[in-house]
């Protein structure tokens, strides 16, 4: 990187000597690029996609470079790069495009996407020889691709490293000059949108200053308006992708990464679906073919995503596939080994380890293996010409970002197959409202198995609260164990199978209640909610952790206590009782399990947390329905199904004696979605009713959190579109308010940038109190 000189002696680059930096400062009103002078000494080093430093408010602060003009619209005197971090080129153009649209999409900051999307740098690591050569990097003078589409709106740095056009912006605090560390600038975890940053301003997650730039990046919108079945190209697999860089293999031929040892796609798999061979026809042409798969019962779908990928790299692209835990990512792992051969896939996972973790990205953006799969964090994997992406389950709540700007990998994916103009798969044995949407709006089709095929590989599923079985039980609706499920259960034991037993809760009895009056117990500090962690335990606050050994009845004064709700630990238990001389086994949050064995046993399960059993179980119990179909959540009813499918899709075929007993009423939505295993259905309805209501992802919402004051603040501020409703204040955490904020999905992007404008003007003002803001937050009530 050259001889380190004065400043004095600096000269600018020949050609090209004007950076615009994305400078890692997480405050709204800063949320653009900057212009800095490049000097010869780094011309060669300093090329779209690197790590910089720069002068900023006086501090040194990082940043990446995202693109090298001729000239800045400042008349005065720009300041230089302090530094080329490394000249390694970690921000891919598509991802530099894509951050900047998800930060439009989800009212967040550019940096903050960045922090996201780019891994803290291992510079051990990143001086290791490749194990192939990256590609050569451009000669001086001659830059990579430009990553800003809004290169020419960007506010010169004066030599004191201060921008010019706002006052507010000379005024941010002047802190102490940052060392210069070999990591990703602002490598900690990213920030709350509502946290105080040193200064006090408040961080607030919003929407791009400059979202005229790029097209928002909902599933649905094109242009500010709804997306019909001609806004887009067409997700049938029919459909012909626009041409591909002329740099990249033809299709089929897949040179760039060779084809040989592939897989062949097995015989009762793709082919089991009306639509299945023609999509992976259409992959493999490297058409933009767009699906919502609906798995069958029992789909081996790690193998189905395999050869997905493989029928993409046949064509020469490249592939991004998210799933939600560890363990789904270990068995698409071992799949794509298996279908694709070693040393064409890289796995990324944060149980890695920073250097490893790190090492796998590098062979990503380098080109070095087509197919890129990971948890949450993979969804930014940069791969060489995407051609498709895959997202398993996108109704698991671990898809959902925590950090700001809080995006969720579903939003992420699809807004990545439409930018890329590449395939997508939203895959799972449940639907969700945003996936129906998909469908609705012509932007995906559907991929399902006819019903013949559908009943062959069902198992028979009974619930026990119809007419039927309450003639034969009258207790059933009552008991937590009907005669129907425990026959079921005894008969599959009986036959050498494995039984799962799903129940909601984990522990012992997570909640208790007085034996005499049912008043639940709390506790006489601090009033938190009592429960029991084993039969001899006393009784412990859930919220202050103190027992009450002594505990009374404040009602009646009895001292014995009942259960109100019950534990995946006491319901192992109980099943040991019931059924003695099987072994009675758990899996939750203490210790999940991977598999069982084909032998008699009884598996009692939290959901999320169901084991694979070799030849599928031999009886499924879903226990204590009441405790998911209650709950006080938009998304109950869905995730029920989806928690429901889940489980029932690990038992045999009924032709092989499986069988799945939910104990619930037959006349329920979902329990009559999932005696026909029909989750299409109950997504139509779901969806049909939020539309009613007015609820997402019919609609576009967006919370504002934060203290009253504050709260009122930027809503004055905000110039909100027209239409939009203001629901509130409802209570929130640590004595905060909340308001949610409605509009139709075509004033989506108005409203973010709305809410970003305001948050700008609020942390220019250094305003005290920090507001956090969320679009389509998980939770809304």
């Amino acid at each position: 990187m050259g001889i380190k000189r004065t400043r004095s002696e600096r000269e600018p680059a020949e050609r090209l000597p004007v950076a615009r930096v994305c400078v890692d400062m997480p405050l709204a009103h800063l949320d653009r690029p900057f212009d800095y002078l490049v000097s010869t000494a780094d011309d060669e080093a300093a090329q779209p996609g690197v790590r910089v430093k720069v002068r900023f408010a006086g501090q040194q602060v990082g940043g990446f470079l995202l693109a090298r003009v001729e000239s800045s619209d400042h008349a005065g005197k720009l300041a230089y790069l302090e530094k080329v971090v490394s000249p390694e080129r970690v921000l891919d153009p598509e991802i530099a495009r894509l951050a900047r649209a998800v930060a439009d999409r989800y009212a967040g900051n550019l940096a903050d996407v960045l922090r996201l999307a780019v891994p803290p740098r291992h510079a051990r690591v990143e001086s290791q020889a490749a194990t192939s050569p990256p590609e050569a990097a451009s000669a001086p003078g001659e830059t990579g691709p430009d990553l800003t589409e809004t290169a020419t709106a960007s506010p010169p740095v004066t030599e004191t490293g201060s921008a010019l056009p706002s006052e507010a912006e000379r005024a941010l605090p002047q802190a102490g000059v940052a060392p210069e560390v070999e990591s990703h600038p602002g490598a900690g975890a990213s920030q709350d949108a509502g946290a105080p940053s040193g200064a006090g301003a408040s961080q607030v997650a919003a929407a791009s200053l400059g979202a005229e730039a790029l097209p928002s990046a909902g599933i649905s919108q094109v242009a500010g308006g709804p997306l019909g079945a001609g806004a887009l190209p067409s997700a049938g697999t029919s459909q012909v992708a626009a041409a591909r860089p002329a740099a990249g293999p033809l299709p089929g031929d897949g040179s760039r990464w060779g084809s040989s040892g592939f897989r062949e796609p097995v015989a009762g798999g793709w082919d089991s679906y009306a639509t299945g061979p023609a999509y992976l026809r259409a992959l493999q042409d490297a058409r933009p073919a767009r699906a919502v798969w609906s798995a069958l019962p029992g789909e081996d779908w790690p193998a189905r995503i395999a050869e997905a990928a493989a029928a993409t790299v046949r064509a020469g692209r490249g592939v991004v596939i998210v799933v939600a835990d560890a363990r789904d990512l270990d068995r698409v792992d071992r799949a794509l080994a298996g279908v694709l051969g070693e040393g064409r896939h890289v796995a990324l996972n944060a149980a890695l380890g920073p250097s490893e973790r790190y090492r796998r990205f590098l062979a990503a953006v380098r080109g070095q293996v087509p197919v890129v799969v990971g948890t949450r964090a993979a969804m930014w994997a940069p791969v060489p010409d995407l051609g498709l992406v895959v997202i398993w389950d996108d109704g698991d709540d671990l898809h959902a970002e925590p950090r700001a700007p809080y995006p969720h990998a579903r939003d992420v994916l699809l807004t990545r197959a439409r930018l890329a103009d590449c395939a997508a798969l939203v895959g799972g044995f449940a639907r969700t409202g945003e996936g129906q949407l998909l469908l609705e709006t012509g932007w995906a089709r559907e991929i399902a198995a006819d019903r013949a095929v559908l009943r062959r590989r069902s198992p028979a599923i009974t619930p026990t609260g119809d007419d039927f079985q309450l003639e034969r039980d009258s207790a059933a609706v009552v008991a937590r164990l009907p005669s129907v499920a425990w026959q079921a259960a005894k008969q599959a034991l009986q036959a050498g199978a494995p039984v799962l037993v799903q129940v909601p809760r984990r522990g012992y009895l997570p909640s208790v209640a007085c034996a005499e009056c049912r008043t639940p117990a709390r506790c006489p500090h601090c009033s938190g909610p009592l429960g029991l962690h084993g039969a001899r335990d006393v009784p412990v606050c859930h919220w202050c952790g103190r027992g009450s050994a002594d505990y009374q009845c404040p009602n009646c004064q009895e001292r014995r206590l009942r259960a109100s709700v019950i534990g995946a630990k006491r319901t192992a238990e109980e099943l040991g009782r019931a059924f003695p001389g099987f072994p009675v086994r758990t899996s939750g949050r203490e210790q999940v399990l991977t598999d069982v064995p084909a032998e008699a046993a009884v598996v009692v399960s939290t959901p999320g947390a169901e084991p694979l059993a070799e030849g599928g179980f031999g009886a499924v119990l879903l226990l204590d329905t009441w405790a998911l179909l209650s709950r006080a959540d938009l998304r109950a009813a869905e995730e029920t199904m989806r928690r429901w499918l889940n489980a029932a899709a690990l038992a045999r075929p009924a032709q092989e004696g499986g069988r799945v007993v939910v104990v619930a009423d037959g006349s329920l939505a979902p329990v009559q979605a999932l005696l026909r295993w029909d989750p299409g259905w109950f997504a139509a309805r779901e969806l049909a009713e939020r539309r009613d209501l007015g609820f997402p992802p019919a609609a576009r919402m967006a919370s504002v959190t934060g203290q009253a004051t504050a709260v009122a603040e930027l809503l004055s501020l905000a110039h909100l579109p027209a239409g939009a409703e203001v629901l509130g204040p409802v209570p929130a955490t640590d004595e905060q308010e909340r308001m949610l904020l409605r509009v139709t999905r075509s004033r989506a992007a108005d409203l973010a940038h709305a809410l970003h404008e305001a948050a700008g003007v609020r942390s220019a003002r250094k305003a005290a109190l920090p507001v956090r803001i969320q679009v389509d937050p998980a939770d809304l009530f």
